[in-house]
């Protein structure tokens, strides 16, 4: 089987690399970089076209959202509505960290980003590349892990070149990510907290921190 074609440049993390993946984002473009769990491709939210370039890209279905990546904590209110008690002390803890929060999205986040429904995930990667790229950017970030849909996540800038090297436009290369695995997905949006996906922090961490049962159905 040929390699794919690596049309995309990867560039070290540096002042001006990431100047040059912030215009990217403004004007449209796909970013690939690095979280604390797993390489990340990542769009502007509010521009439609790149946000279905990201799908088309990962070939992923349309009824799966992406997820949202915030600079911290105190742009929550601004992606979510009724950011409870519980969902506050979540992110006291786990934030920035591998977990990503499903809340009750605010009027403000497009329709296409949620695959249509009334929620959003809410993730702060414990990153300083990943924090500095959304800081710089200004706002949330659209996001996804940085391969095909099917194919196992990406831990190396390289990795992440292989996949989707030749559909995106900047890599940011921060180095093997430090956890490898996708972050966990936990659902605040209803009293009963959910587990969605298990990932980088567990069930059990979970539990004793919060001091909940988690749904064992899910």
């Amino acid at each position: 089987m040929p390699a794919r074609s690596l049309k995309a440049r990867i560039l070290a993390a540096a002042p001006e690399s990431l100047r040059e993946a912030v215009a990217i984002l403004r004007a449209g473009g796909l970013v690939v970089f690095p979280t604390d769990t797993v390489y990340g491709l990542g769009a502007d939210p509010f521009n439609a076209e790149a946000v279905a370039r990201i799908y088309r890209v990962k070939g992923r279905e349309a009824t799966k959202p992406l997820q949202l990546l915030l600079a911290d904590a105190s742009q929550l209110p601004d992606v979510a509505t009724e950011v409870s008690e519980l969902a506050r002390r979540a992110a006291e803890h786990f934030f920035p960290g591998g977990i990503t929060l499903v809340l009750k999205k605010a009027p403000k986040v497009p329709s296409n980003v949620v695959a249509g429904g009334e929620t959003v995930g809410v993730r702060v990667p414990d990153h300083p590349l990943c924090q500095a790229l959304v800081q710089a950017f200004r706002a949330p970030i659209a996001a996804t892990s940085a391969n095909r849909s099917g194919q196992a996540s990406p831990g190396t800038a390289q990795e992440a070149a292989e996949k989707v090297g030749d559909a995106v436009d900047l890599i940011l290369d921060g180095g093997a990510c430090p956890v490898g695995r996708e972050s966990t997905v936990l659902d605040l949006s209803s009293q009963r907290p959910r587990l969605v996906r298990p990932g980088a922090v567990s069930k059990e961490t979970i539990e004793r921190v919060l001091g909940v049962t988690l749904d064992p159905s899910s």
